[in-house]
């Protein structure tokens, strides 16, 4: 090639040998490239992922239903008396002690009452002196035979009906007085004043469909959450015990999620379960309690009861290793070939970024971690078998 070139370069046919010279240039450039990329290497074309080997392990999960707070004793305030509401000694959401005045009813009239009632016990103490002293005087008369028994027997019953009349007064001295204390409403407990809709001047009576006010006791506090007919189902079928009550001993303690995200310090103990079902929502009602020492918690608060249940022998699958399509959730399983292939998945839970497996996948079964992305259907790859431990690690890559 060379002399050819050179060739060329001397005589007058320079022009004509030029294009000859481009294509061997070419051809011995097109046959280098060939022979450095035309060698076929199979391993190198096949993708290195992460595998995960699946195996059972016990795990707790956490199961949240939508709770509704009230405080253990909820007491609906009322007025004993009719009468004009003349005070109102609290305000809306005061913490109250036992005993303390909440409201004022005018005691005008029971006043009045009062004084009859003490007039009429008066007088009737009165009477039963003077029946007292008649059968007094005429007691030596008998004796003495100056007047008939008959006489002395009649002053003994005027004496009797005088008693019977003062025991009578006394009551109503006394019926009186409790009405008169009725018109100041105590606190009957410890707790929290509700809403208050009566003003002062307002007519009360104790046939009010509406109540002065509620009085929540929160010195504990009753955490009331409902599960549907296939939630007891299978709380009835996951919990150890052979009756309700067996089982709702056996339960964990139990948290409580406010409604705006934060945990609520203290844990709280399930006690109750309703006798039967609402048919009206088709779900049955349980009832927690969660101590309230700091009064954090108030009658009418809303939030989310989060009960632990511990699986001895249970399948997780991290969520990275998963994909949605349809509704349903997949893994990409790896076969003894490696070759992938996409398999339905049964979640049943959540334990942290895992999902909790019941069905589609067994213990030692391989599934592909993380690359979901790039994988088809029937593709082989080559695994790169990683462990649990580990998967924090790949993930952060």
């Amino acid at each position: 090639m060379y002399s050819l070139i050179h060739t060329t370069r001397k005589g007058k046919g320079r022009s004509s040998y030029l294009p000859f010279t481009l294509f061997f240039l070419a051809l011995a450039f097109l046959q280098a490239c060939t022979s450095s990329t035309g060698r076929e290497n199979p391993a190198a074309a096949l993708q290195s992922l992460p595998v995960i080997t699946l195996d059972t392990k016990p795990v707790t999960t956490y199961q949240e239903f939508s709770a509704s707070l009230e405080g253990s004793n909820d007491i609906e305030i009322r007025p004993q008396v009719n009468g004009q509401l003349m005070a109102i000694h609290v305000d809306e959401g005061a913490f109250v002690r036992k005993g303390q005045p909440l409201f004022k009813i005018n005691d005008r009239e029971y006043t009045q009452l009062l004084n009859n009632a003490e007039a009429s016990l008066a007088a009737a103490k009165a009477n039963l002196a003077h029946a007292q002293i008649e059968v007094a005087k005429l007691t030596p008369l008998v004796a003495n035979h100056v007047i008939s028994e008959v006489e002395l027997e009649s002053a003994k019953a005027a004496q009797l009906a005088a008693e019977a009349n003062v025991s009578q007064a006394e009551a109503m001295v006394e019926n009186a007085r409790i009405n008169l204390d009725y018109t100041v409403v105590r606190a009957p407990a410890d707790g929290y004043i509700g809403r208050i809709p009566f003003k002062t001047g307002s007519l009360v009576n104790p046939t009010n469909p509406v109540a002065l006010t509620v009085l929540s006791e929160i010195e504990n506090v009753f955490v009331y959450f409902s599960m549907s007919e296939s939630e007891f189902l299978r709380f009835k079928e996951d919990v150890p015990g052979g009756s309700i009550a067996e089982k709702i001993d056996s339960l964990p303690p139990v948290e409580l999620i406010l409604a705006d995200g934060s945990r609520y310090p203290e844990k709280g103990y399930v006690e109750l379960v309703s006798g039967q079902f609402d048919s009206s929502v088709g779900s049955i009602t349980f009832r927690a309690v969660f101590p309230n020492d700091q009064k954090l918690l108030r009658s009418g608060n809303t939030g989310k009861l989060r009960m632990p249940r511990l699986r001895t022998d249970a399948i997780t699958i991290p969520q990275e290793a998963t994909f949605a399509l349809q509704d349903k959730i997949f893994v990409f399983t790896v076969g003894n070939d490696n070759t992938v292939s996409s398999k339905p998945i049964v979640v049943s839970g959540r334990s942290g970024t895992d999902y909790l497996v019941t069905g589609g996948v067994r213990p030692g079964d391989r599934i592909v971690y993380s690359g979901l992305d790039r994988l088809q259907e029937g593709v082989a790859i080559n695994p790169l078998p990683v462990s649990t431990d580990s998967l924090k690690t790949i993930g952060s890559r």
